[in-house]
């Protein structure tokens, strides 16, 4: 993997990490000594075919950043200075594509700050799975039996093809254009999406799933980053 088709990466970092609970928002505690977001943006700079690392933050949360984040940035020189987000995670990431200066056809990646284990072969599959493809996402093969559940009932409707059922995670990679003319046009209609690749799917943008890795969890919650801990304990043991 090069630099010749490089990709920038936004990571979205704007959350307050309300259901995550705490003094601090999730992607700024600690994890084996650094915040989490600082694991998430590092991943990314190891790789090679990473041009830029963009991340976007919350509009009230520099000071955050600075205490947390700004002693470790020396570290990590192809982190730009981050851009502030919006109330909802579609309107931060349209305000990190509109801060890119790209090209229509150049690539790039987003990703949520609060999965900090992106491995390196997942962000090589994934640059690697860029020919043919406009829109393109990390995912998992569901591995247990899938229910669609009466949510006002807590009846079981149906069991799901499990086979059909894949679990999506980020990075999702795009065309710039691409990307930045589905969030244009979902502003102006009002739709909003869950992530990236359900808007390429509104859109009519065929999304190529790319396998993922198990381990590319998000934090959402306090047994999550348990969970996190445990890991890293286990790679520096």
């Amino acid at each position: 993997m090069t630099l010749d088709n490089p990709v920038t990466m936004i990571v979205v970092a704007a959350g307050s990490g309300q259901r995550f609970g705490g003094p601090l928002p999730k992607q700024y505690l600690d994890l084996a000594g650094r915040p989490v977001l600082f694991h998430t943006l590092k991943a990314f700079h190891n790789h090679e075919a990473i041009a830029a690392i963009l991340p976007v933050i919350a509009a009230d949360g520099r000071s955050l950043w600075d205490r947390w984040l700004g002693p470790c940035l020396a570290e990590l020189p192809r982190v730009r200075t981050p851009v502030s987000g919006g109330a909802t995670r579609q309107e931060s990431v349209w305000r990190g594509l509109l801060a890119l200066d790209l090209a229509a056809d150049a690539w790039v990646g987003i990703h949520d700050a609060a999965r900090p284990f992106p491995s390196q072969d997942m962000i090589t599959r994934l640059c690697a799975s860029r020919r043919d493809n406009e829109a393109l996402c990390a995912a998992i093969p569901a591995a247990d039996t899938v229910k669609r559940v009466d949510p006002h009932r807590g009846i079981i409707v149906e069991t799901l093809e499990r086979s059909h059922i894949w679990l999506a995670q980020t990075p999702q990679l795009f065309r710039h254009g691409t990307i930045l003319d589905l969030h244009e046009r979902a502003r102006q209609t009002g739709f909003n999406a869950t992530d990236d690749a359900s808007l390429a799917e509104w859109g009519g943008i065929p999304v190529r799933v790319v396998p993922g890795d198990v381990k590319n969890i998000k934090i959402t919650q306090p047994d999550d980053l348990q969970l996190a801990q445990k890991w890293f304990q286990k790679e520096v043991s």
